[in-house]
């Protein structure tokens, strides 16, 4: 069982490796976002290199994405779960150019979530804006 900040931990390890590659913009952005955002004030850093670890064995064993997906809508209430998808559309954005692996990966985790396709789309416009690069 995890809980909601290693939920939020576990979706961006999943958008970032979703392509097989997670590149190093990606993990930067997912370093920004436990030292900056407010649902991660609580949390202690220490925890991020085992919550990454944890997040990656369990998406290494069959059918571990479907796992990793239940357990973070088990641990994610309502409240954050618009937050989740916003997270993992920036870290989708930091990447650079979307795969197809990561946009599929995105639709699962909105699907799974309950995210209305409108919030999902301002969320997505809004991640593109942010990282876009001139």
């Amino acid at each position: 069982m995890i809980d909601a900040q290693a939920a939020l931990i576990y979706i961006m390890v999943m958008v970032s490796a979703a392509d097989s590659d997670m590149a190093d913009a990606e993990l930067r952005i997912i370093g920004d976002i436990v030292n900056h955002l407010p649902i991660f004030a609580e949390y202690d850093k220490k925890r991020l290199a085992k919550d990454l670890r944890d997040c990656a064995a369990l998406l290494g064993r069959e059918a571990g994405l479907e796992e990793a997906l239940k357990s973070v809508k088990t641990a994610l209430p309502a409240k954050l779960r618009e937050t989740a998808y916003g997270i993992a559309c920036d870290v989708a954005a930091a990447g650079g150019e979307l795969s197809q692996e990561t946009l599929r990966l995105l639709e699962l985790v909105r699907h799974r979530l309950g995210i209305d396709r409108l919030i999902a789309a301002a969320l997505e416009r809004g991640a593109r804006a942010r990282f876009a690069r001139g």
